[in-house]
């Protein structure tokens, strides 16, 4: 066996669709290549671009697949990333509203910091002597909850990648698909996306036509079915910060639907408080035309089984975010209820017990924090 490195992407060699499809020009020959790759990496030119044309033409757009490239979008509203985080080819790498402080509008700064320090008091009293739960992370999980009342429309940072041919589609289909009030709202974000693919000479009028009788894959056009077997599909109601976690399984597919009435995600940790509820609402009223990423909306999944159980191996975890963390496991006690499979029964029992580190899961840095470990936070 004879392994070589024939292309790789380069910070110090940036790409266009000329180098894109002279290169893939290449790869296509491989199939029917009469001698070695050295001898097929050397021929005309010309040889090269009419053979990249002729399988353009006739949409075998696979080997325009081998080319990626990494973007870095500022200012790019977080419904925006999560329309391109919906897609299964890319990379990415966003600001955490988990994790950092984010810039909105005056209302929603105003209320975000109003929540962020009545979380840290509620979280440093409810947790006065938990060693897992210092000061930092009391300041980042009140951070977490604070963000519920950010906007969808909030801008984020993201570094993304994905590959030529991929980008091309999605220039198609943002072009292409209003279907959804929310991309009519984005038009003149994803008007701007695609002038600078344009701008950057990314976007090949053949390859982009590949796009058609496809569409974004986030907004939902039809009710799913449940079932639960050797594949699965589950209907619930999350917010909008948790379909965002949630796409990072990218071996699962999900779609979103809105729902009739406004509702929204209430964090735990106010359950015990009415009042505390009742102002985390009225205030939520306050921003719901900005659509808060705390609104919930119906959210379709979908995978295998083992899929699934990749999912519990990150999300049934004390440092997950508390909304994803309870509905895998809602999701996982009705998928042992509701499958008449056995031997899939006796793959989802060891989770059952709690956090993941009490199944299978080896944890490298183990929290020894009883409520997260059995399943009972509320924050």
């Amino acid at each position: 066996m004879k392994i070589s490195i024939i292309a790789t992407p380069s910070t110090t060699d940036i790409g266009d669709k000329e180098r894109f499809n002279e290169m893939s020009g290449t790869f296509a020959g491989i199939c029917y290549m009469p001698s070695d790759y050295d001898t097929l990496a050397n021929e005309p030119r010309d040889k090269t671009l009419k053979r990249a044309n002729s399988t353009k033409s006739n949409r075998h757009h696979s080997v325009f697949e081998h080319e990626y490239i990494t973007l870095c979008l500022e200012n790019i509203p977080k419904i925006f990333a999560m329309i391109l985080n919906n897609e299964k080819i890319y990379t990415t790498s966003e600001k955490s509203a988990r994790y950092t402080k984010m810039q909105p509008t005056p209302l929603e700064k105003e209320l975000y910091f109003k929540w962020l320090n009545t979380f840290k008091l509620l979280i440093q009293e409810r947790y006065p002597n938990e060693k897992f739960i210092d000061n930092r992370r009391a300041e980042k999980l009140a951070m977490e909850n604070a963000r519920y009342l950010l906007s969808i429309y909030t801008p984020t940072t993201m570094a993304y990648t994905t590959s030529y041919r991929q980008l091309n589609y999605l220039y198609n289909w943002l072009k292409t698909d209003e279907s959804n009030p929310i991309l009519r709202d984005l038009k003149p974000y994803t008007e701007e996306f695609c002038n600078n693919l344009e701008e950057l000479n990314l976007i090949d009028d053949e390859l982009q036509k590949g796009g058609n009788g496809r569409r974004l894959s986030l907004f939902g056009t039809r009710d799913r079915q449940e079932y639960f077997g050797d594949v699965y599909s589950t209907n619930y109601e999350g917010s909008y910060a948790q379909l965002a976690q949630a796409q990072r399984h990218r071996t699962l597919s999900y779609e979103m639907q809105s729902i009739p009435t406004d509702k929204f995600y209430v964090p735990k940790i106010l359950n015990e408080t009415p009042e505390l509820i009742q102002e985390w609402l009225t205030d939520m009223q306050k921003v719901k035309n900005l659509i808060p990423q705390g609104q919930l909306i119906k959210i379709n999944e979908r995978g295998t089984v083992e899929n699934f159980i990749l999912k519990m191996k990150e999300r049934l975890c004390s440092c997950a975010q508390l909304e994803i963390n309870d509905q895998t496991r809602l999701t996982l006690n009705k998928y042992i209820f509701q499958t008449p499979d056995e031997e899939i029964k006796n793959m989802l029992q060891p989770y059952t017990k709690g956090a993941r580190c009490l199944a299978d899961y080896h944890c490298t840095q183990p929290c020894g924090f009883k409520d997260g470990i059995e399943m009972t936070r509320d924050i």
